[in-house]
C-alpha cells in the first residue's frame, strides 16, 4: 500500500475544490493529485463540517505552515466556493436538459 504524500493546507483546499467541482469524483481527484480516495473523502468531509480550518493538518507539533493569514484563508475558501458554484451550475443544466427531454418545456 502506498504511503500518502505530504500536502500543504493550500494543496488540500485545491484538491477539495477540484473534487467538488467535478461532482465529488474522488477517483478523478485521486488520478490528478496522487492522493488516496480515503484521504480526499476525509478532506471533503472536514471541509463541509468546518470550512477551510478543517483542512489544517493537526498531526504532530503545530507547524507555522498551517497558521493562515486571513487573506490565505479567504483565497482558499473562495476557490472551493467557486468549485461548488460550478458543480451546482452543471447540475442545474442537467436538470433543465432532463426536463426538456421529458417534454416539460423550460
Amino acid at each position: 500500500m502506498n504511503k500518502g504524500r505530504k500536502t500543504t493546507q493550500e494543496e488540500r483546499a485545491e484538491i477539495v475544490a477540484f473534487c467538488i467541482e467535478n461532482g465529488k469524483d474522488y477517483g478523478l481527484a485521486m488520478e490528478k493529485y496522487g492522493v488516496s480516495y480515503q484521504q480526499i473523502y476525509s478532506w471533503v468531509r472536514k471541509y463541509e463540517a468546518k470550512g477551510v480550518e478543517g483542512l489544517t493538518d493537526r498531526r504532530g507539533k503545530a507547524k507555522s505552515e498551517d497558521a493562515l493569514t486571513e487573506a490565505d484563508r479567504l483565497r482558499m475558501e473562495n476557490k472551493i466556493l467557486q468549485a461548488k458554484l460550478k458543480d451546482m451550475e452543471m447540475a442545474n443544466k442537467l436538470l433543465k436538459k432532463l426536463r426538456e427531454l421529458q417534454g416539460g418545456g423550460h
